[in-house]
């Protein structure tokens, strides 16, 4: 429950207090003690001090200085800067003056802090690449898309664009509260009255204490369609909503590909994050050739950007503390280079945005020479969202996209209530005054004997027509050309006209369902006059890293790998690799056929599966890489490399016996630490994994010489951890080798007396898994193969 004697820090208008409360059960605090023994001023303790100044300062920044509020959108730097520049009757028909006079009533009346925060705020609401609708028409540099500073405030000039009347537009008519400004001199309105949610029109970015807001920019048409529908329906939700409000509308345009279901889910809780994407034309050039240009980028992407990103593909700097760069990074750089002839940017007057890219043969994909700059530039990139705003009862907090439209469609009734009930008291107030005006005319000749004869006129003229202080004191100061019998017809037209207004003005105060009508209308004509067509575009597409395999022809090649784990590639199969050199005191390990597009495995002594593209492995022309460098072996050592497909089944088998089958693709994994795979015992090793192609039994040779032979369908399939027992073993015992056989025979090759010896398996080696085996007879070095060979 909440103490009612500490002050609500979030209020509009926070209470006064002598001193600040104690904290619920903090008791009275200590007295302190002068130096003379006798009591002192009340003290606090400092803990308490330094809490509650810290949550005063945090409530500042949040409500001060870096988030917007739900009524106009604006920050209170934002809202000072408009309402000045209101004040030097800078409209958007009025004729500019220079940005450091606006600055200098900002800081000087109503924002003291430096001119710097002043004129950064005033050129911001000034860029048409940063508001989706400027509030601030700059004349001369207000800065660039890619970065550019703008020019001193000395040398461009400023005033406010049409759109920005319909926030300041009835600021005159009692709509909002005005609060003095920081040393009392002035006032300055609390909120503006905007007669639209810019909130969700301009969006807003900002980090506070604890907190912070990114809020994307809407479209006109679309917010005011939702904010109608909301009048109309109180209880409308999100998917209502959403059926009006599709999703942002950047100022730069784009495409967002993210799906329906994840911006429903966004604007449903309030944070979230989208796909957008740059849209682009394919333009054909003479002899077949032909260019790719990009007309719009995604938020807060620039043309300077995009080309350095380029520039860190071509030409990769190694990472702190390396000699030289990655494989991967290495591998990418010879793929960009070799699909990309020239980048350059052609932006300017005629294009805001003309990103061109030149392939560097006609002859390429041209979809997947899209996909690779997609992939690895910000050319497609995830746009946050996270809707937090100081609501209408001025909390700041995590909104959804009907929180927004309800508090801002709650604040524009009030408003125009207010307005309402303003506009009713004037016309009281000049209905008052012509009427007495209009007994001046009927009576005309005795007001004027009554002025020249009486020694006090107005109370002479008060006790005689019963009229009020303020009618005696407009008829004393009527001058004697209002006197005319013109004028009097006027004033009963004027009367007759204010009467009727007055009648309406009492009608829509009296009915709630006229009011809502009232503000649909004045929304229907204000999207009327300022809408737009939407410039972001939502196609939902399949993410640009998902596609990236695609900038990989798909074609035959084959891993050479040696011993000491270095890797290469060379294309095609069948190679006769008898020329391969290796690096002194290398040699040569295997040699896989695979696809370009396929992935390799390494198994690691611990057990860890690792993946790495073989598309990401240099070529054959060098003597390679080594494969650690791919990867985070941690202390392990690598035990094995393979390539397959993910359906393909492998036998797993180790030297303590324990063995499991399991698919290829059940070894992959997306992290550079690999997976956790195979659980290694202390002491044993991993004996090379085997494929399972039409086999049915498998043979197991303990180091003693026993050979156990039994049906494959035995095994057990996991996908991962330690197996199950292969063959029995007892004490010091470990498993030598492992073969998979069609049928039940296995050859065994070995040494008797200094010859070599080649035998048949007997039916007295078949038996169930998990057997001890028996002897294969009195021959060593014994070896084991598949029958027939």
């Amino acid at each position: 429950m909440k103490d009612d004697s500490t002050p609500d820090l979030f209020a509009e208008t926070p209470p006064t207090q002598a001193s600040p409360p104690l904290p619920p059960g903090a008791g009275a605090p200590p007295a302190a003690v002068d130096g003379d023994g006798g009591d002192g001023d009340d003290s606090i303790l400092l803990h308490d001090s330094a809490a509650r100044d810290y949550l005063e300062y945090a409530i500042a920044v949040v409500k001060g200085r870096a988030l917007p509020d739900v009524k106009d959108g604006l920050k209170p730097v934002q809202r000072r800067v408009l309402f000045a520049m209101r004040e030097l009757g800078l409209s958007a028909t009025a004729k500019p003056v220079k940005s450091a006079r606006v600055v200098g009533d900002v800081i000087g009346k109503y924002h003291p802090h430096g001119d710097t925060s002043a004129y950064d705020a005033m050129v911001r609401v000034a860029q048409p690449f940063m508001l989706r609708y400027p509030l601030v028409d700059g004349q001369g540099n207000f800065g660039s898309r890619d970065g550019d500073n703008a020019a001193a405030m000395r040398y461009t000039e400023a005033r406010l664009t049409p759109i920005a009347e319909l926030l300041l537009g009835e600021l005159g008519e009692g709509t909002v509260d005005f609060l003095p400004n920081y040393d009392g001199s002035f006032e300055e309105p609390a909120f503006l009255p905007a007669r639209l949610p810019f909130l969700l029109l301009n969006g807003a970015s900002g980090i506070a204490v604890g907190m912070a807001t990114e809020m994307p920019a809407h479209n006109l048409r679309e917010v005011a369609a939702a904010a109608i529908y909301k009048i109309e329906h109180p209880a409308a939700g999100v998917d209502e909503l959403l059926e009006r409000v599709p999703g942002p509308d950047y100022p730069g345009g784009g495409q967002i590909i993210s799906p329906p279901a994840d911006i429903a889910a966004a604007y449903r809780s309030g944070r979230g994050s989208l796909r957008v994407r740059a849209r682009y034309v394919i333009e054909e050039m003479a002899r077949g050739a032909w260019q790719l240009v990009f007309t719009e980028l995604p938020p807060g992407v620039s043309s300077a950007k995009v080309l350095s990103e380029i520039g860190v593909l071509l030409n990769p700097q190694p990472r702190p503390g390396k000699k030289a760069v990655e494989q991967s990074v290495a591998q990418l750089k010879t793929l960009m280079a070799s699909q990309l002839d020239r980048a350059r940017d052609e932006s300017g007057k005629d294009d805001d945005i003309r990103l061109v890219f030149e392939p560097s043969s006609s002859r390429i994909d041209r979809q997947d020479f899209v996909a690779m700059l997609l992939a690895h530039t910000s050319l497609e990139t995830s746009a946050p969202i996270n809707l937090v705003a100081v609501g209408i009862d001025g909390r700041p907090c995590q909104k959804s996209l009907v929180d927004l439209i309800g508090e801002w469609c709650t604040f524009r009734l009030r408003t125009v209530y207010r307005r309402t009930e303003f506009r009713l008291h004037k016309a009281d107030d000049r209905i008052h005054i012509l009427e007495g005006r209009h007994i001046v005319f009927l009576n005309i000749d005795e007001v004027i004997r009554i002025i020249r004869e009486s020694d006090d006129p107005k109370a002479a003229l008060i006790a005689r027509f019963i009229l009020s202080d303020r009618q005696a004191e407009d008829i004393l100061e009527i001058r004697l050309r209002q006197l005319a019998r013109l004028e009097g017809i006027r004033i009963e037209q004027e009367l007759a006209k204010l009467r009727g207004e007055r009648e309406g003005l009492l009608k829509l105060l009296g009915s709630d369902t006229l009011l809502r009508r009232q503000v649909i209308r004045e929304i229907k004509a204000d999207a009327e006059k300022h809408g737009d067509a939407r410039r972001t575009i939502i196609e939902t597409a399949v993410t640009a890293s998902r596609a990236e395999a695609a900038a990989v022809a798909d074609e035959p090649v084959t891993v050479i790998i040696s011993e000491k784990g270095w890797a290469r590639v060379r294309q095609g199969h069948g190679l006769d690799l008898s020329g391969v050199l290796f690096k002194d005191g290398d040699r040569a390990g295997s040699a896989q056929e695979c696809r370009s597009v396929d992935s390799l495995v390494i198994l690691s002594t611990e057990g860890r599966a690792f993946t790495v593209a073989v598309a990401s492995l240099p070529d054959g022309r060098g003597m390679g890489a080594p494969l650690s460098s791919f990867v985070e072996l941690g202390s392990g050592r690598i035990a094995h490399v393979i390539t397959g497909r993910p359906d393909e089944q492998l036998l797993i088998a180790k030297t303590s016996g324990y063995g499991f089958i399991c698919k290829y693709g059940d070894l992959l994994s997306r992290q550079k630490a690999g997976k956790a795979f195979l659980a290694v015992e202390d002491g044993a090793t991993i004996l090379p994994l085997l494929r399972i192609r039409s086999q049915d039994h498998l043979a197991a040779l303990s180091e003693d010489g026993r050979l156990l032979i039994f049906p494959l369908e035995q095994m057990k399939r996991l996908s991962s951890g330690k197996g199950v027992q292969i063959i029995g073993l007892h004490g010091d015992e470990s498993l030598r080798a492992v073969v998979l056989t069609l049928g039940v025979r296995v050859t065994i090759r070995g040494t008797a007396r200094s010859r070599a010896k080649t035998l048949l398996s007997e039916d007295r080696h078949i038996s169930q898994r998990a057997r001890r085996g028996s002897p294969v007879g009195q021959i060593t070095n014994v070896t084991l193969e598949a029958y027939p060979e």
